[in-house]
C-alpha cells in the first residue's frame, strides 16, 4: 500500500501520460521501458522486500539500467551529445558494480 501511495503522490502517472504528448517515439519508448521497471520495483516492494534483499535488487538494478538508457535516449534527442557507462568510470548502467549491497552477498528475504 505504501508503495502504492508513493507513485500516486508523486503523480507519476499524469506525468507519463503527459509525457507521450510531446516526446519523440524513442524518448517515449525509453521512458515507458523505465516506468514499466519501476512499477516492477513497486510490485516487489509491495511484498515487503526489503531494501537490501536479492528481490529487490534485482528488480532496482534493471530499473536504475532504463532509468539511464532514458537518459541517453533524452540527450541524443536535444543534444546530440550521448554517454556511455565508461564516461563516468562505470562498468554498466545497472550499477551492481558500484552497489555494495551487490557486491556482498545478499541476504534473501532481508
Amino acid at each position: 500500500m505504501a508503495a502504492r501511495a508513493a507513485l500516486s503522490e508523486t503523480a507519476v502517472h499524469e506525468v507519463r501520460e503527459r509525457f507521450f504528448i510531446d516526446a519523440s517515439a524513442d524518448v517515449a519508448g525509453a521512458r515507458q521501458a523505465m516506468f514499466a521497471q519501476l512499477r516492477a520495483v513497486q510490485r516487489v516492494v509491495g511484498t515487503g522486500a526489503g531494501h537490501t534483499s536479492a528481490a529487490f535488487h534485482d528488480a532496482y538494478h534493471p530499473y536504475l539500467d532504463r532509468v539511464w538508457a532514458y537518459r541517453v535516449a533524452v540527450r541524443k534527442e536535444l543534444q546530440d551529445r550521448t554517454f556511455s557507462p565508461a564516461s563516468f568510470g562505470w562498468d554498466d548502467w545497472d550499477g551492481k558494480d558500484r552497489c555494495p549491497i551487490c557486491r556482498d552477498e545478499l541476504t534473501v528475504g532481508a
